[in-house]
């Protein structure tokens, strides 16, 4: 490998650029080791100079002083990482791999620092006599609860101990989160008999011809990114075909080979739970729950638990009903299986409310979704969003975006990026390349970006959404205003820097509007009429929100039991993953067991992501947002000021108090879980 000559690394200083948005276009792969060699050093010197102060440690020289620290890792490994998700190739993969152990030891190097942590212990021990302002002491809080929960409290052997272990921990999730995504990459289907697309729609066929034909192939090809898998699984008439798909899909990463994470999934469980016991706690859900909103295991559990009792019922009684159409479709007994399970579901839905995705799809063209998307920010809270194509883009399909509040003010920059291709991770997710923060009296706000795996457009028709997929966009567009409303001093506590069980709350409210034909009725026009999407239409996607409801719940549930099952162990795993699965999973399990099949090889959420012992927040969230959307409901569901407080109170103060206490704020009360029994049509 080449290194650029130090003048021609953009990373090497500020960005001369539009908002100072990052110059994806000059930045090459090249240019990453060397920055992050780089940044590591500089942030290492300003951390030394901090920790060797002969001051008397106080806020602005010590806890301010870390928090404006790092700049140049920040610039570098915001693209880096960001990139390494949506934008990767081999190379980017075998660089993470060098980095992963690098970027471990310095960030060990400032938490195990005992002259550094010496003087976050003296600011945080006259937090509340110094004059800080509230804000300053939640940061002081952080700072010190992120100190000890790394290991700072340790003896000098415990200490080594965890610098170790978290080094694993690193390379463990990275390695997963690889291994994941090449076996997703690696998989394709290709169809060359026309009768093998029997009870495909014209959308997902005309898709998959034109994979193949980039591919440099004849045919039609099928795999394992969302929609080419979710849209196969509900049409396809050929059930042989669905069995081979789904197993494809849910024996990623588990059936032995280059990409297998059979033992990673033991590795990263087991050094999570030495990390915890190190710490002091018994699992590593202890370790992780006491700084989240549920505080607990056992109040994570019966949570899980109560739903579970409430929704169970109704989800026996859906795929009771489900099995029964099945058999009556086919005039002949049929078991209904995981990968009959979308397609049956479907086909009763059409039956029942007359309706189904191909329906509803040519009103959900993806420019006029996105008009709907960024208007109701406008009904909302004012936002308007215009397209600057003076920012650099990453991919030529990424759109950038200037955010500006009622009055015309900059709020940040949104990027959006929404249909799948070779080096981007499956599944629809927010980030930030720069978060928004105070420095100087300037308000620095933040770069937004949105990434999604929409159906494509094709050669005869422009990218068509299902009714899922917009609801998709609404959730991660939830989380983009958390980000690009964010109005706190410091980035450590600014935007979705929220503890993991309440960062959902922004994301999830969104998706109610998507049922409300007052909001439908402003952008679901059909693609080649520009005709309104028909009042009976409409009604139907009403009348059909809440169908099977329960199912869905359980499923939910279900991925929430496994990761509490294995974040909950209280010594090392040396079992059978597989058959650990089926037992966690078991007490909501629906459909019958598939043997060979495993989500946990390939549950980046919790083994690559930041969820571990934090699924449950998904649900956690939901109890929540149907609590909250019962006042827009109240009020009016565009009503101005309760939106007003809506932002106030959750939307821009990032973790700059207990989330409990904003939402009491915004909604005068705690949640409970009636709002959402009462949305599903539970009682």
């Amino acid at each position: 490998m080449t290194t650029a000559p130090a003048q021609e690394n953009p990373f090497f200083k500020p960005y001369a650029t539009p908002h100072a948005t990052a110059p994806f276009s000059k930045i090459r792969i090249e240019h990453y080791e060397p920055a992050f060699d780089k940044a590591i050093a500089e942030n290492q010197t300003e951390i030394d100079l901090i920790a060797t102060s002969s001051e008397a440690p106080t806020f602005q020289n010590t806890i301010e002083a870390m928090e404006h620290s790092g700049e140049m890792m920040n610039r570098v490994s915001s693209v880096f990482f960001n990139l390494l998700g949506s934008e990767s190739n081999d190379e980017m993969m075998e660089i993470s791999q060098r980095l992963s152990p690098k970027l471990s030891e310095h960030s060990n190097n400032i938490n195990l620092n005992e002259a550094l942590f010496k003087r976050v212990k003296a600011v945080y021990d006259r937090r509340d006599s110094s004059g800080l302002t509230p804000e300053q002491i939640r940061l002081v809080e952080k700072y010190f609860e992120s100190f000890e929960n790394s290991g700072a409290t340790l003896s000098p052997e415990g200490k080594e101990k965890y610098r170790a272990l978290s080094m694993e921990l690193s390379k463990a999730t990275l390695d997963f989160g690889q291994n994941n995504l090449r076996a997703t990459n690696a998989y394709e289907m290709l169809l060359t008999d026309e009768a093998d697309l029997a009870g495909l729609p014209e959308s997902l066929t005309d898709a998959a011809a034109a994979k193949a034909k980039a591919k440099g192939k004849e045919g039609w090809m099928f795999d394992l990114s969302a929609p080419s898998y979710i849209g196969f699984m509900k049409y396809s008439t050929r059930r042989d075909l669905r069995e081979k798909l789904y197993m494809a899909y849910n024996t990623k990463s588990v059936k032995g080979g280059e990409y297998d994470n059979k033992k990673n999934v033991q590795q990263i469980v087991n050094l999570r739970l030495e990390i915890a016991n190190l710490l002091g706690y018994n699992s590593y859900s202890d370790y992780v729950l006491k700084n989240r909103m549920a505080k607990s295991a056992d109040a994570v559990f019966a949570l899980l638990d109560q739903l579970a009792g409430a929704f169970a019922p109704v989800a026996r009684k859906e795929v009771e009903e489900v099995q029964q159409f099945a058999v009556q479709m086919e005039g002949t007994p049929i078991e209904i299986q995981p990968w009959d399970w979308s397609f049956y579901a479907d086909k009763l839905k059409d039956h029942r409310f007359e309706l189904n995705d191909e329906m509803t799809r040519p009103y959900f063209e993806l420019e006029n979704v996105k008009k709907g998307v960024f208007g109701l920010a406008t009904d909302l809270y004012g936002l308007q969003f215009v397209k600057n194509p003076e920012i650099d883009v990453y991919h030529p399909e990424v759109e950038a975006f200037d955010v500006l509040d009622e009055n015309g003010d900059f709020l940040s920059v949104l990027y959006t990026d929404f249909h799948p291709r070779d080096g981007k991770r499956s599944g629809a997710w927010m980030s930030s390349f720069k978060s928004q923060y105070v420095k100087d009296g300037i308000d620095s706000r933040p770069h937004v970006t949105i990434v999604m795996n929409f159906t494509r457009p094709t050669d005869s028709k422009p990218a068509l959404l299902t009714f899922d997929e917009v609801e998709t966009f609404l959730h991660e567009f939830g989380h983009a205003l958390h980000g690009i409303l964010a109005k706190s001093t410091y980035e450590t506590l600014s935007g979705t820097s929220v503890y993991r069980d309440f960062v959902e709350l922004p994301s999830h409210i969104m998706e109610n509007w998507l049922v409300e034909k007052e909001y439908l009725d402003r952008f679901a026009f059909h693609y080649e009429t520009g005709e309104k999407m028909p009042e009976a239409l409409l009604q139907k996607i009403v009348d059909a929100s809440n169908y099977n409801a329960g199912y869905a719940t359980l499923r939910q549930l279900s991925f929430g039991y496994l990761d509490m099952a294995w974040h909950s162990q209280q010594k090392p795993f040396d079992g059978d993953v597989r058959a650990f699965e089926q037992e966690a999973m078991e007490r909501v399990q629906l459909l019958p067991i598939v043997p060979e099949a495993c989500m946990s090889t390939s549950f980046g959420h919790i083994f690559s992501g930041g969820y571990a012992a934090g699924y449950y927040s998904y649900k956690w969230a939901e109890v929540m947002d149907a609590d909250a959307f019962s006042l827009f409901k109240k009020n009016g569901i565009f009503d101005r000021e309760t939106a007003a407080s809506f932002r106030k109170n959750i939307l821009e103060r990032g973790n700059t108090k207990d989330p409990m206490i904003l939402y009491k704020r915004f909604r005068g009360q705690e949640p409970s879980i009636e709002a959402l029994l009462k949305r599903n049509g539970i009682n």
